[in-house]
């Protein structure tokens, strides 16, 4: 069974970091498409990251490179999503995603707040 558990969101101040964890089961991260998501209520989720089994080059969207970065440990086949410099407008609720066998699996989420 395909599940996606996310953790690490929290409270912190601006200019603050944290790392954000999807520990997946029932698959193997390294062979398939890994995603992170953020939403902000009323709005749709957006897509911030992607890493793939193949690709050596992990993509964060350009208006959050130098400050986020997405990361795989095969070894606990788990995906990250670091995240320095954090702002007030990063205030989400961060999702990790992936596709298995042709299905959509997300995880339950894990809510990020930044504030002073």
């Amino acid at each position: 069974q395909v599940q996606l558990v996310e953790s690490g969101g929290g409270l912190v101040q601006p200019g603050g970091s944290l790392r954000l964890s999807c520990a997946a089961s029932g698959f193997t991260v390294s062979s398939t498409l890994m995603m992170w998501y953020r939403q902000v209520p009323g709005k749709d989720r957006e897509l911030i990251a992607t890493i793939a089994g193949s690709d050596p080059f992990p993509n964060i969207i350009d208006s959050l490179k130098g400050r986020f970065a997405i990361s795989r440990d095969d070894a606990k086949n788990t995906v990250y999503l670091q995240m320095n410099s954090l702002k007030l407008e990063d205030t989400a609720r961060y999702y990790c995603k992936t596709f298995v066998r042709y299905v959509d699996y997300w995880g339950q989420g894990t809510q990020v707040t930044v504030s002073s």
